[in-house]
């Protein structure tokens, strides 16, 4: 993960070089800045990200063979090690990077048909023109405005700010040329695959070995690497596979640093406990009050860009975890169950729907990712400087899960339905029975935010304001919303950016 701004038309160095600033955090460790007439192109990058600081001197990364090929890059690749086989593209600092420009050119634009398993936003140059784009999922943030004719991109809102107020998300799965034009390149299907016909057994089988060698594509624990650990299915099981491989890489007696979070002895909190003792981790929790997460919340606000109640609870937990992980304990990559409730249909509303209906709805759900749900995964890791790994997050296991017949995503039993049955199924036996069959909370709930936020706004702001602020700005549902609102509009206006935000389904 890092960070870029980028200037197409009639560039200002100093404009770039104070767009940077604002997003610093998201490479603090080495960064470049690359002019070339037209274009100014700037790059930033974390130490997780495999930079090194003797390579400053070729950030942005350019190609071997056309010097004037240069690449802005924030991403992950799940399938590189396939790719780079395929195209004879060495190991080493800027990996993605170079396999990217060494796809690009080979294939010019079609490059993009080999990073399904990538989530990415990417600016590219000649030396002429610029080529941007944006993965399908819009796991990766990415914004564009247009000023004095020249065109400018970075990983941040704030960012653009600096130069304009009349910005506009990059939408997912979509590439632009220099004059703007938008391309679609990806969408998400509208009809349901053949559904696999493998058994129970078979299907958890798959999932299982899909998952591992996700995990083992994404990390190698080359530098300090903890997982954040909720108790809930997806995390445990990418904390028990994460521990698993650290003793194989550092020996049987070697402990990976977990971390948990909780508004007191909140469900999250015990949880933890359980499948920390179970997978011998090195375990850390950091009970907080309501107070704690008063305080934090302008930050998070900041720093998330968004003022969605439901991210704003979920993200205020994440953000205190991965200060703690980062300050006290020095991680530099966290792993995440990230996307487990999407990929297999995890969320409680998506009970309601009938068998027949749930692959539609799974679409809609995913579709929240790129302005909603996903924020949290990059911004409340890197305003720390953290990078976030996330292996649910996986073209292969998406495409896989699709397959499967939606009974067993949403299992029917009795007057209700166990949601993402058949990846709890799938590690039965191998994680607690009290782990793998826990009711599904969202991370709000499980760590206690979502029992005190609401709550308290109820009580500090009147019906009165609340009807008030209705009336200006409709997108408003609810006095707890109000209070993210005003926060957000005081860093970054009531204009523009107010339409980048995505609302979830639920408060």
């Amino acid at each position: 993960m890092s960070g870029m701004a980028v200037a197409y038309g009639n560039p200002n160095r100093t404009i770039i070089e104070t767009m940077m600033e604002a997003i610093e955090h998201r490479g603090p460790y080495v960064s470049g800045i690359n002019a070339d007439g037209r274009i100014i192109l700037a790059q930033n990058y974390l130490q997780a990200d495999g930079a090194m600081r003797d390579e400053a001197a070729k950030i942005p990364v350019r190609s071997a063979t056309r010097p004037n090929l240069t690449i802005c890059y924030d991403g992950q690749m799940g399938n590189w090690p396939e790719l780079a086989e395929l195209h004879n593209v060495p190991d080493g600092p800027f990996r993605e990077e170079r396999l990217i420009l060494a796809l690009y050119e080979k294939f010019g634009k079609g490059m993009l048909e080999y990073l399904g398993d990538t989530i990415f936003a990417m600016v590219i140059s000649d030396g002429k023109e610029i080529f941007a784009a944006r993965d399908l999922l819009g796991i990766k943030t990415l914004f564009y405005a247009e000023k004095d004719n020249t065109l400018y991109l970075s990983s941040e809102l704030k960012s653009i700010l600096k130069v304009t107020d009349a910005v506009y998300e990059f939408p997912n799965g979509n590439s632009m040329d220099g004059s703007g034009n938008m391309t679609p390149f990806a969408e998400l299907p509208e009809t349901a695959p053949e559904l696999t016909t493998d058994g129970i057994n078979k299907m958890g089988a798959n999932i299982r070995e899909i998952v591992a060698q996700s995990f083992n594509n994404r990390i190698d624990f080359s530098v300090p690497t903890g997982g954040l650990l909720s108790g809930g299915i997806d995390s445990s099981v990418i904390n028990y596979i994460g521990s698993k491989a650290y003793k194989d890489k550092f020996g049987q007696d070697a402990k990976l640093k977990t971390f948990a979070i909780g508004v007191g002895e909140s469900n999250d909190i015990h949880a933890g406990r359980v499948i920390a003792r179970h997978v011998d981790s090195d375990h850390h929790e950091v009970i907080i009050d309501l107070g704690q997460l008063l305080d934090a919340l302008p930050e998070v606000i900041f720093h998330l860009e968004h003022f969605d109640p439901s991210l704003v609870r979920s993200s205020v937990s994440n953000f205190i975890i991965s200060k703690y992980a980062k300050e006290a304990h020095g991680i530099e990559i966290l792993l995440s169950g990230e996307g487990g409730d999407e990929v297999f249909c995890g969320y409680k509303y998506l009970a309601e729907c009938p068998a027949e209906g749930l692959f539609a709805r799974q679409m809609e759900c995913i579709g929240f990712l790129h302005n909603n749900a996903s924020l949290r995964l990059d911004r409340m890791n890197q305003c720390h400087s953290v990078r976030v790994v996330a292996p649910l997050i996986s073209e292969e296991l998406l495409n896989y899960a699709l397959t499967i017949p939606p009974q067993y995503k949403q299992y029917p039993e009795g007057d209700r339905k166990i949601e993402k049955w058949i990846f709890r199924k799938a590690y039965e036996g191998l994680l607690p029975d009290s782990i793998v069959w826990r009711s599904k909370q969202e991370f709000s709930q499980g760590s206690g935010s979502a029992d005190v936020l609401p709550s308290y706004f109820e009580k500090q702001i009147s019906d009165e304001e609340l009807a008030e602020a209705q009336a200006a700005h409709p997108i408003i549902r609810s006095k707890e919303e109000l209070y993210y609102f005003r926060i957000f509009t005081k860093h970054f206006g009531e204009g523009y950016s107010v339409n980048t935000v995505g609302q979830w389904l639920l408060l």
